[in-house]
């Protein structure tokens, strides 16, 4: 699945619905505190990558309907959702009109931890009466409903409720198909969403204030583990170590309590030898050298935040192949933050040339015009806070080169046509 469109709704600066269209490499400009990184952490709190707080909800909207809404496409082609029956999003009248699937998440915002009130695909869906409710229904509800419409179940497998939904509908003159919400909290749409987790692309948020550190949780991540990945290579020579110090260890604790027991055994009745271990990989700690054995914590910070941006990619690739992911939602606040403007150069035809990869797709935040020069109009998206607060968000066609100039100052002083090599 990709993730192709972006709305929120009383969230932060956001109170009314405010939507963003995304493509495979898609950036985000705009100047300091107007929303873009608003966006990215509401892109984290639907993939529950982060969770919500009590300020998270918009101070001039309505904290109870804080809402955050992704569009997908390239979905799955059969979901199962009941008795092993394959169906598909399209057969279950779960698709937009655009034939995309919106899901839409609502949180309570009011709370001291606000949590998902509801989750509901807005979707092109019957609305005629005894046909609007049908994944609601159970088994029996829906042969009983069958029954009600006069319709004939022969030769239709009874245990599939998939097949006799698709009957009922069948039977109808017009099913009245509009664009509404449909629950997935019942027990068939917990079911689709169930079904579809697989698809959902893996989220990776790479925070543009996170700490430069080789000691940085994202990079100790990949090394720890590599760690863990050894040692359970050696795991049986381990254990062999481990009971060999052991029984060693405990020989001497034996022959001690042994040798007080003549002395004094009054004492010796109250001791009892124990061997405590730790886990073999606690007894390891990581940094990352470079030339002359300098530290990565050492080096400049241009230099620590770009080794630290590729091991946040070595953990999204890893947790892709862990949840057997097709696709990866890279999202990088502020790429250009400490680099040098020819790595700055390289990194973007670098983030480039990794949207270009299958079922990868890159979001990235920027307020350089310098960047913005040298990214494709059809990527940009421009958000502006107009005087009375509202936030917009402009795409091709609808916002200029010369407003993005007036907002963020001078554009690049290369002209658009030069190579990002040099």
């Amino acid at each position: 699945m990709r993730l192709i469109g972006l709305t929120v709704e009383n969230f932060r600066c956001y109170a009314k619905p405010t939507s963003v269209r995304l493509n495979d490499l898609t950036a985000l400009v705009g100047t300091n505190d107007v929303g873009k990184s608003t966006l990215m952490d509401a892109l984290a709190i639907f993939f529950m990558e982060a969770t919500l707080d009590k300020d998270d909800a918009c101070k001039s909207g309505n904290p109870k309907e804080m809402r955050i809404t992704c569009e997908f496409d390239r979905l799955p082609d059969e979901i199962v959702v009941d008795t092993d029956f394959p169906t598909s999003l399209e057969a279950e009248h779960l698709l937009s009109a655009r034939g995309t699937f919106i899901i839409r998440k609502t949180y309570n915002g009011s709370l001291s931890k606000p949590s998902v009130v509801s989750t509901d695909a807005i979707a092109e869906h019957p609305t005629a009466e005894k046909f609007q409710d049908l994944l609601n229904l159970k088994k029996t509800e829906l042969t009983k409903r069958a029954e009600e419409l006069g319709i004939t179940l022969q030769g239709i497998d009874k245990r599939k409720n998939a097949l006799i939904r698709a009957a009922i509908w069948q039977s109808a003159d017009d099913l009245k198909k509009a664009e509404v919400p449909i629950t997935l909290d019942s027990e068939v749409g917990k079911q689709v969403w169930t079904a579809l987790q697989p698809s959902l692309p893996t989220f990776a948020l790479f925070k543009s204030d996170r700490a430069s550190s080789d000691q940085d949780a994202e990079a100790q991540d990949p090394l720890k583990a590599a760690i863990r990945e050894a040692i359970k290579a050696v795991e049986e020579k381990l254990q062999q170590v481990q009971e060999f110090v052991e029984a060693e260890v405990k020989k001497i604790a034996e022959a001690t309590v042994a040798k007080l027991r003549e002395m004094d055994p009054s004492i010796a009745e109250t001791l009892n030898p124990v061997v405590s271990t730790k886990k073999w990989d606690s007894l390891f700690t990581t940094s990352i050298t470079g030339d002359n054995d300098i530290p990565l914590n050492k080096r400049g910070s241009g230099v620590k935040r770009l080794v630290l941006l590729n091991f946040f990619r070595a953990k999204a690739e890893k947790a892709a192949a862990e949840k057997h992911a097709n696709s990866v939602i890279y999202a990088i606040e502020e790429p250009e933050t400490s680099q040098h403007p020819r790595n700055q150069r390289m990194l973007l035809n670098a983030l480039r040339d990794l949207s270009f990869g299958e079922g990868r797709q890159v979001i990235i935040t920027t307020h350089t015009p310098m960047l913005a020069r040298y990214l494709d109009e059809a990527d940009l998206r421009f958000i502006q806070r107009r005087e009375d607060g509202v936030r917009t968000i402009g795409e091709v066609g609808q916002v200029s080169q010369d407003q993005i100039a007036k907002s963020l100052g001078v554009l690049g002083f290369v002209d658009k046509g030069y190579p990002l090599e040099d």
